[in-house]
């Protein structure tokens, strides 16, 4: 069966966790380190719009034979370098047995789609310098901008 690529629902939630978990382990975030659950229950509710009609998340499925196999969230808002609102891809994963088979390829170009629908000139996203796998495919999607990202907690 082809692979299909949708808005979450409600059902979604035990899949969704699960990939969820996977992506936040890739990054070190498991264990001791791992989200609360209250953080994950409210990322959950943002994504699906329940505490805020105009939420600004999304949250797109990937899914083939019944199968949740990859997830895309993104973020829209205000830029200060054009009129339009820009699109933040923020979280991109694929199940480790799909990878290979065009699940992050799919989820991208389905995001672009969205971010077009909603008048957005572009996507933009960052990864780990060391994600080799991941910026294989994303230098042939899109241009690096050479940029950095800098994070001070507070």
């Amino acid at each position: 069966m082809a692979l299909q690529i949708r808005a979450a629902t409600a059902a979604d939630f035990p899949a969704w966790c699960e990939l969820w978990a996977g992506y936040n382990a890739f990054y070190g975030r498991h264990g001791d380190t791992a989200l609360p659950e209250a953080q994950v229950r409210l990322t959950w509710q943002r994504l699906l719009g329940l505490l805020d009609e105009a939420e600004p998340m999304q949250l797109l499925l990937a899914e083939r034979d019944g199968q949740v196999l990859g997830l895309a969230h993104c973020i829209y808002h205000r830029n200060t370098l054009l009129p339009h609102y820009a699109c933040y891809l923020q979280d991109l994963f694929t199940a480790p047995q799909a990878r290979g088979q065009g699940v992050a390829r799919a989820l991208i170009a389905a995001v672009e789609d969205a971010a077009r629908a909603r008048g957005c000139p572009s996507v933009y996203w960052h990864t780990h310098q060391d994600n080799a796998t991941a910026r294989r495919l994303y230098d042939q999607l899109a241009s690096a901008t050479g940029f950095i990202v800098y994070r001070a907690m507070l």
